[in-house]
């Protein structure tokens, strides 16, 4: 059950609370002129909404016709450092759906890290129209073995993965064949953060990732 109880504007942006069975979780909204999707995305297990390819997103893709919803899960809200277990971030997720689709939009499900497995795990449950994957931890560090790609290879709905070159979580060439798109940022690491020798930028770094995205976007139907 969803019960918005709190909204409050500022600087282009409105933040509502929204109750859950996990505690109250925010989304925080970037909304287009004239909208035709809704891209909700949230943060990973050791970070926030203020990651750096999020806000971008959040920067870039309104003028695109793409409203974007940043969402911190409850666990995050409540300022606790640790994310819970999956089935609760799950469950977090399920129950801010409602006000995510309230605009009557399609709404585009995603998020980094932890969050792009939330997004991929409950896709077709919800109801989701596509999946944006950013950094998409196919398995932990250093245990290949340990991988979760049958987690992305069953989101069941068209899906972007948007992955640096050198995530330790998974590198773009150890992804499986399967149906869904790749982007690569070159040299980034999980974060998408690239080196100072690297032939990129930083800025340029994150351009692959809105580019990619506004595309990708642009061609769901």
């Amino acid at each position: 059950m969803t019960d918005v109880n709190d909204v409050t504007h500022a600087a282009n942006a409105a933040t509502e609370i929204v109750e859950t069975d996990a505690g109250p979780a925010r989304i925080t909204w970037h909304k287009a002129k004239r909208a035709r999707l809704v891209l909700a995305v949230s943060h990973g297990a050791g970070g926030g909404i203020e990651a750096r390819d999020l806000k971008a997103l959040a920067a870039v893709l309104p003028a695109h016709g793409v409203t974007v919803a940043r969402v911190e899960q409850p666990w995050r809200v409540a300022g606790k450092k640790l994310a819970p277990a999956p089935k609760t971030l799950d469950l977090g997720w399920r129950d801010i759906w409602p006000a995510l689709a309230k605009p009557g939009l399609p709404v585009v499900s995603g998020g980094r890290s932890a969050g792009a497995r939330v997004a991929c795990r409950t896709a077709t449950e919800l109801g989701a129209h596509a999946v944006l994957a950013l950094s998409f931890p196919l398995h932990p560090p250093g245990k290949p073995e340990k991988s979760r790609a049958a987690e992305l290879l069953g989101s069941g709905v068209p899906t972007l993965v948007v992955q640096g070159g050198n995530d330790p979580f998974g590198k773009p060439g150890e992804f499986p064949e399967g149906p869904y798109e790749l982007v690569e940022v070159p040299h980034g690491d999980h974060g998408f953060a690239v080196p100072k020798r690297a032939e990129i930028t930083q800025e340029e770094a994150v351009a692959v990732i809105t580019d990619a995205v506004v595309e990708w976007t642009g061609s769901l139907g």
